[in-house]
């Protein structure tokens, strides 16, 4: 299970009709509102606003979408069961709430209006809810046995639209790009050849960099908005890796790696590959050392060698010489 928070609106009217009036939408439950008609909701929703008419934004949204994997184990009542629970933990408690379900995509959704103005007059905070969104959600997708996603790659991505359209679109750039550089900076540089910007945000004062975010056209999001992957450690984590990793297979062969290599060629073995290194004059004379050693290092004598031993010999015994 997702859930998908958007900004807190201003209408209720526009939020409503927009979710009852979806085809072939279905009101699942309602509290505290009327659902005979939608000017009686509307009008509900706005009546218990004026209790806090300081509250420009008392329209609160939620979606949340399961796994088609999941179709086999949903029922009404079960999204029901689950959103209450959801939207208990997220502390929106005690307001008017309507939970409104959607057949446009292929996989389950659900869509929750409330009122941040609750049956009190007071306001139901939204503060740091996209943080508790991303827990809550995985918790009870963990507990009710719902399928858990593979990341970004399994989406239909001609499917989306708008903001989530450019999300996808940044989150696919963006980790391509990291894979080219060996830095945050050189990062930055990048992806402003592909008209992405990348801007830090530093702590208070000093030159610490605490978050990272992407901007496209008009629009704006922290990199952990994007996917978590994206946030400023992980990536600049995954990037210092990366580079770390290249510089291990690159690192030169040691004196013992080339000593390995070259008594595997003399001894007629597969030779080992590592890295060519021009050999010291230390590996050289070491080398001659191997060569005078017994046990096999030294290889069988070539043509050339016996001929000129036999040779040799020849001369030694004209000389009355013997061996």
């Amino acid at each position: 299970m997702i859930g998908k928070i958007p900004k807190p609106g201003k209408s209720f009217g526009g939020c409503i009709e927009y979710n009852i009036l979806k085809k072939d939408a279905a009101i699942l439950y309602a509290d505290g509102v009327r659902i005979d008609k939608i000017a009686h909701t509307i009008d509900d929703f706005k009546m218990q606003r004026k209790m806090n008419p300081g509250l420009g934004q008392a329209v609160g949204h939620i979606a949340l979408s399961w796994s088609p994997e999941d179709k086999e184990k949903l029922n009404d009542e079960k999204m029901v069961s689950i959103a209450k629970e959801y939207l208990q933990k997220m502390k929106i408690q005690d307001t008017q709430v309507l939970i409104v379900k959607h057949k446009d995509r292929a996989h389950p959704h659900i869509h929750i209006v409330y009122n941040r103005v609750n049956n009190n007059g007071k306001t139901i905070a939204d503060n740091f809810q996209h943080l508790k969104n991303i827990k809550i959600s995985k918790e009870l997708t963990l507990k009710h046995g719902m399928h858990i996603g593979q990341g970004k790659q399994k989406v239909n991505r001609p499917q989306l639209k708008g903001i989530d359209k450019l999300k996808y679109e940044l989150h696919d750039t963006i980790k391509a790009a990291s894979k080219k550089v060996s830095n945050m900076v050189q990062l930055k540089h990048e992806l402003a050849k592909q008209g992405i910007g990348m801007q830090f945000k530093y702590k208070s004062g000093t030159l610490e960099i605490q978050g990272i975010s992407f901007s496209k056209g008009k629009y704006k999001f922290k990199g952990s908005e994007i996917d978590r992957s994206l946030s400023y450690g992980k990536l600049s984590k995954a990037i210092q890796e990366q580079v770390q990793q290249q510089q291990t297979q690159a690192k030169p062969a040691t004196l013992a790696d080339q000593l390995r290599q070259v008594i595997d060629e003399r001894q007629g073995k597969e030779p080992t590959i590592i890295h060519k290194e021009p050999q010291t004059s230390f590996l050289q004379e070491a080398l001659q050392l191997f060569e005078q050693l017994p046990g096999g290092i030294t290889p069988e004598p070539d043509d050339a060698y016996r001929r000129k031993k036999r040779k040799g010999e020849e001369q030694d015994q004209s000389h009355g010489i013997s061996r």
